[in-house]
């Protein structure tokens, strides 16, 4: 399903992020996280946490996408991510996954956690 590729990607921009109205198209209202580093998040903390990030020049690379259908209406979405620093290195290597629900018209990411992972091979295209 590329438009939950296509939001989970939009999430991991700024101006998206530190946009409350955008945000809040992207997140269920009983959202919850489970970091890398093992915190928990709920809906109000992370929206809250978005809106006081700084622009960074950290980029998020992400890879190997694989939708999986629970429901109609619920999607389970896999991949690995890394982020990119100013000089071109890739770190903090994780697999991630998201729970996505359709909630009216608009899809919108109820479950999230990222677990860090070994290195791996990064797909440019």
């Amino acid at each position: 399903m590329n438009i939950l590729i296509e939001q989970e990607i939009a999430l991991h921009q700024h101006d998206i992020r530190s946009n409350k109205v955008k945000a809040e198209r992207f997140l269920h209202p009983d959202f919850r996280e489970v970091g890398i580093s093992g915190m928990c998040f709920d809906y109000n903390s992370i929206m809250a946490m978005m809106g006081e990030e700084e622009p960074s020049s950290l980029r998020i690379h992400s890879q190997d996408f694989e939708c999986v259908e629970l429901e109609p209406t619920v999607i389970l979405l896999l991949y690995k991510s890394a982020f990119i620093d100013d000089s071109g290195d890739y770190n903090h290597f994780a697999k991630r996954s998201s729970i996505w629900v359709l909630n009216g018209q608009q899809w919108q990411m109820k479950y999230h956690q990222g677990t860090v992972c070994e290195p791996f091979e990064i797909k440019t295209e």
